[in-house]
């Protein structure tokens, strides 16, 4: 019995000895917290795609004859890819971004020039900016600026059309939100002017600009390397 009681007293001081090492690699028993979403770090190249809409104005004008269409609406879908890199430096982000889309902008008049229209459309358009953002924890609001570029598609009612490729400049302000690993959303507006495309004689009958400009709003989801 006193062999028993000396072997049970020393059990049972091992297993009060190895007890705090068992317990320290036990999972606690309640689940951990969740992640608290800390800062995101812009740094890096990123890729992504984007949509949204786009509606503005376009306006014939001949000098020659003094005769124009006044301005009238276009408007249109867009649909396009991304591609960027961002600095960041303390809270300010450094970016230089640049995106192509396809477009479905397109407006006439008909009042001026009769019932087919003066008809102005875009095909696609792209922008080249420079980006300068401010990181708040997960989320970055920023402004941006550089050259626009697109197509302006003329077609007079006589029938028959010409296209002419433009190099303008855009502007504009966003906001873009890491929501989770390497992905963030965007939401942003650009102003875009393409400036004047002409006409040519042979196609409109006479010599006439046509200019475009256009507001664009529009959302995307970007993946940062």
């Amino acid at each position: 019995m006193k062999r028993l009681t000396l072997a049970t007293c020393a059990g049972l001081l091992a297993a009060a000895t190895a007890l705090p090492s068992f317990a320290a690699d036990m999972p606690i028993g309640y689940p951990p917290p969740p992640m608290s979403g800390g800062p995101f770090y812009w740094t890096g190249f990123y890729i992504g795609i984007n949509g949204g809409y786009g509606f503005g104005t376009s306006q014939w004008t001949a000098p020659a004859p003094g005769f124009t269409t006044g301005s009238f609406d276009i408007d249109g879908g867009l649909f396009g890819g991304t591609i960027g890199y961002n600095q960041q430096m303390g809270t300010w982000v450094l970016g230089l971004e640049g995106d192509g889309a396809a477009s479905w902008m397109q407006g006439s008049d008909t009042a001026t020039c009769g019932t087919f229209g003066c008809d102005t459309s875009n095909s696609w358009l792209g922008t080249v900016r420079g980006r300068f953002g401010y990181a708040v924890g997960r989320v970055m609001p920023f402004i941006s600026g550089g050259l626009g570029l697109g197509d302006i598609k003329m077609t007079p009612p006589g029938g028959g059309s010409v296209t002419s490729t433009q190099v303008g400049w855009t502007a504009g302000a966003g906001i873009e939100f890491a929501i989770m690993g390497a992905w963030s959303l965007k939401a942003e507006y650009l102003y875009l002017d393409l400036g004047k495309a002409t006409c040519d004689a042979a196609t409109c009958g006479v010599s006439t600009d046509v200019d475009f400009r256009s507001n664009i709003v529009r959302a995307g989801i970007n993946y940062h390397f």
